[in-house]
């Protein structure tokens, strides 16, 4: 079905750059990168599918049994993204608020050619019928022109706020008050950040972002008109042959350029017992839905509040195991952890339907997740967040930040962590 050819590029880092600029002649991409962190559970260091052969785009309804007839009836790569409103799919929950951004619920296409970066060679692989393109594509990228040369807009980018400050108080209020009534434990209460009329070169935009962050999830996603440019830090979830992961992170703290006083921020976001009660509640939500689809009794923490340092904040992570029958379908298994918990809540359905009432923008695809499955129905999918959303027709640029309201939370330190989360998106937009 596919050939394959192993490539190795004279400068492994100019190749990357240089495909990411030639794949912008397609109308569907999909471009993942590790940047070179070393994750015990990744196949791959860097990915880029490209031009689809066959799509699916939905809306929420029977989304995740149309995407199942998809990916059993395809049986090759197929790479795409699932939004926060397939919620509305697997729970009687709607979405109602605010869309600026018009993304489809549910998109994934079976790309035509393929680049699997691994240890400096990179894996080709083409579908038969464009397989004689190999070697002109081959030399396409490596005689792109450098980014330094690509036109950027000069016009400066307003960026405003869906909610004010003090109505964020007022909101994070009322979720406290749901708190101390019961109805929920933990929320991830979320703000859109957002310009009008304005336009970017994605790729450009891509890179700066990439840049300040370079954290182990990076994605750039094209789908027509529609642009995705994330630094996400958190793996969603991932299935290698009968074992699955997910490693949710709860406990945000801010890095400093002073080694002692890191060091120090490190060890007070390890003793803090807000943020490790906000770790904890995620990790029992996440081993609850792990089980839905586990074999009896092999549902563990692998690793529990672990920190672990990115270039802009440290952030505590823990790992979820499961092991699943050989026969388990792949979507099944991301159904039954859809959307994760670390951007929704405990309970669940109570926090999303919280969420939806007390937030004033539809998510779409933040807080949901990018990724692709193997032909042999293996998986890997990241959380879209610290991620910015781009509509070049509609000249729509959008990001949102959130954070995990518990009952210890101040309002006040919960905004400070929203801006924080925030700086890296404004960063790359105003800069």
């Amino acid at each position: 079905m596919r050939t394959t050819q192993n490539h190795q590029p004279k400068n492994i880092e100019t190749f990357k750059q240089n495909l990411l600029l030639w794949s912008q002649q397609f109308d569907d991409v999909v471009w993942l990168d590790s940047n070179n962190h070393k994750d015990q559970y990744s196949n791959y260091d860097a990915v880029l599918a490209v031009d689809a052969f066959t799509t699916i785009r939905t809306d929420f309804f029977d989304a995740f049994e149309r995407l199942k007839e998809y990916q059993t009836s395809v049986k090759d790569w197929i790479f795409g993204y699932l939004t926060y409103d397939l919620k509305n799919t697997t729970e009687r929950l709607k979405s109602e608020n605010f869309d600026g951004l018009d993304f489809p619920d549910l998109y994934f296409f079976q790309p035509k050619k393929l680049f699997l970066f691994k240890d400096n060679q990179v894996e080709i692989q083409y579908l038969k019928m464009v397989d004689d393109e190999i070697e002109d594509d081959l030399l396409s990228i490596n005689s792109c022109v450098s980014p330094s040369a690509v036109e950027t807009s000069q016009n400066p980018i307003k960026i405003k706020l869906r909610i004010h400050k003090d109505e964020y108080f007022e909101k994070v209020t009322k979720m406290l008050n749901h708190i101390h009534r019961g109805d929920i434990y933990e929320a991830n209460f979320c703000q859109e950040f957002y310009a009008e009329d304005s336009e970017i070169n994605p790729i450009e935009t891509f890179k700066k972002l990439n840049e300040i962050s370079k954290p182990p999830f990076a994605s750039f996603l094209k789908f027509e008109d529609k642009y995705m440019m994330s630094a996400s830090p958190e793996r969603y979830i991932k299935k290698n042959e009968t074992t699955v992961i997910s490693q949710p992170i709860k406990g945000t703290a801010k890095r400093s350029k002073n080694k002692t006083e890191d060091l120090k921020l490190i060890e007070d976001l390890l003793k803090d017992p807000k943020e490790r009660s906000e770790n904890v509640m995620i990790v029992d939500l996440v081993r609850n839905d792990l089980s839905h689809t586990a074999t009896k009794g092999s549902v563990e923490v692998k690793e529990l509040c672990k920190v672990y340092s990115f270039l802009q904040v440290h952030q505590m992570i823990s790992t979820v195991q499961s092991k699943v029958a050989p026969e388990t379908n792949a979507v099944d298994i991301i159904k039954s952890t859809f959307p994760m918990g670390s951007m929704t809540g405990v309970p669940k359905i109570s926090a999303m339907t919280i969420i939806e009432n007390l937030e004033e923008t539809k998510r779409g695809l933040y807080s949901g997740t990018v990724g692709y499955f193997t032909p042999k129905g293996d998986f890997d999918f990241n959380v879209i967040i610290r991620s910015i959303l781009y509509n070049a027709t509609k000249k729509y640029i959008s990001y949102s930040v959130g954070g995990a309201i518990t009952s210890k939370s101040d309002p006040l330190k919960e905004y400070e962590e929203c801006l924080i989360k925030a700086k890296a998106m404004r960063e790359a937009l105003e800069n």
